[in-house]
């Protein structure tokens, strides 16, 4: 089995994998007394508090949520809309509505038919995008701010008055079909490895993926997709943001296009979290377009809503996530994984941490998970140091700053906003992760890691996982010199 060529090819798949398969009031003097004295971060928060003040919110009559936040010396603004609306919310023989009627929206609306839409940004030298999830479907772009009336009035319109016809939805079915074939069936491992993992929480609203069945798109109409529309794009269920250069008139622009957007009588649904019990799981595939083997690695953990939320954003970057993490140190010299890949699904009443391992020629799928499980006992056993949170903390804040320098990322996390973080939209995350501690990631990691992993082989073609067995029973410098004479 040559082996040239295979790491970039895998690199690609995993994260194709991945990325298919599954985003109260306090002050900035609060922190002080959670910190131990090595770890004081205040300074370096402090514009997100900065920021955060500048913000201007409020919510309409109809409950639609409005955020604005002014940036001088710029000449476009970035707007995002996000609905309350995902696959979770699907029902038996409509999965893949969510992601199918976001397309549908680029497709014409009442006043702006066909492609006006699309036309009409790329003619302003727009950017713009979607997005669907199991929780929720954004909507994001940046216009110049000359052209901010026309972009809400736009915006409004095809949220409220979408126009829906059988050329349109055979069109966009055509188009989300070919999506689903490119990137999850006509790529090795995906398909089974999805249908695994969403096994695993079968029959709850995230048993099924986010892009739908086949039939399932297929059977779809314009009545049922808005059906669709009036039970879900409602005011209600939308938060609005804008960042960037904003016009004097923009708070009347946005009554005049959102403010008489009644909210249906229906109830919006209300969803508990998962009652999960973790236990170890152990699963194998075998494709025969598979390139070589790996281990998909995966454990149940929690919701955006639990509060062992913000120390699981932590432990998951401590062991998998970040340069440094555990399993990148692992890898510095001598490593048995060839590459290692993980992207944690973080969902409203849910989560899953994952980790993809490809193994060296000398290296069994087992090491690989022995190795991650004694990386995992290192942290269940003993809490890490007070210098190595410090740092996890750091590098989140880092992230949470760099969004400040993007109106687009700023705006479409200012849109994601938490119920509990309405007036906190910034700084509210922030302190529940300048609040964890060592002994907590310790329980967290000891609650959701320890001897409750699922495991999923992934495996090639029979011929090649003989070539593997044959190379993992010769010596180790042998084994190295043919991988390094191939790779």
């Amino acid at each position: 089995m040559p082996l040239k060529g295979i790491e970039p090819k895998l690199k690609r798949l995993i994260i194709s994998c991945l990325t298919v398969i599954y985003a109260a009031s306090f002050s900035a003097n609060a922190q002080d007394n959670h910190q131990p004295n090595s770890c004081v971060l205040n300074t370096l928060a402090q514009p997100l508090y900065d920021t955060e003040q500048k913000i201007q919110y409020r919510q309409l009559d109809n409950g639609l949520q409005v955020r604005t936040l002014s940036i001088k010396n710029t000449q476009a603004v970035s707007i995002a809309s996000q609905f309350d609306v995902g696959s979770r919310n699907e029902v038996k023989g409509q999965t893949g509505y969510a992601h199918l009627f976001e397309h549908m929206l680029f497709k014409g609306s009442k006043h702006a038919p066909g492609d006006s839409y699309t036309q009409t940004m790329s003619a302003l030298s727009g950017q713009f995008n979607a997005s669907t999830f199991f929780d929720f479907t954004n909507y994001y772009l940046t216009i110049p701010s000359q052209a901010l009336e026309l972009s809400l009035w736009l915006e409004a319109d095809r949220f409220r008055y979408p126009r829906l016809n059988e050329a349109s939805v055979k069109n966009q079915q055509g188009a989300v079909l070919e999506e689903m074939a490119t990137s999850i069936d006509n790529q090795p491992y995906v398909r089974k490895a999805m249908e695994f993992l969403l096994a695993q929480v079968e029959n709850t609203p995230y048993g099924h993926a986010v892009i739908g069945s086949i039939a399932d798109i297929k059977a779809a109409t314009p009545m049922s997709l808005n059906a669709f529309h009036q039970r879900y794009y409602r005011p209600d269920a939308m938060q609005l943001s804008l960042v960037g250069d904003i016009p004097e008139q923009t708070q009347s622009w946005i009554n005049a296009q959102f403010g008489d957007w009644q909210a249906p009588d229906i109830e919006q649904t209300q969803l508990s979290d998962l009652n999960i019990t973790p236990k170890p799981v152990h699963g194998e595939i075998i494709d025969e377009r598979g390139p070589w083997p790996a281990v998909l690695l995966a454990w149940h953990t929690a919701g955006r809503h639990s509060s062992d939320a913000a120390g699981l954003a932590l432990l998951e970057a401590y062991l998998f996530q970040n340069k440094s993490s555990l399993i990148q140190g692992t890898s510095l010299t001598d490593p048995d994984q060839l590459l290692s890949y993980s992207i944690p699904l973080t969902m409203t009443h849910h989560g899953v941490t994952n980790l993809v391992l490809v193994p060296r020629a000398r290296t069994s799928l087992d090491t690989l998970t022995d190795n991650v499980a004694a990386l995992i006992d290192t942290v269940t056993k003993q809490p890490i140091t007070e210098d190595q949170l410090c740092k996890l903390k750091q590098i989140w804040l880092n992230k949470a700053l760099a969004r400040l320098d993007s109106p687009s990322n700023l705006a479409r996390m200012l849109s994601a906003t938490e119920p509990s973080d309405k007036w906190h939209p910034l700084t509210a995350p922030w302190q529940r992760i300048n609040a964890v501690s060592a002994k907590e990631l310790q329980a967290i990691a000891q609650k959701y890691f320890a001897e409750n992993t699922v495991r999923l082989d992934l495996l090639p073609p029979w011929y090649i996982r003989a070539t593997k067995s044959i190379l993992e029973s010769l010596p180790k410098g042998m084994t190295d010199s043919l991988e390094e004479s191939v790779m």
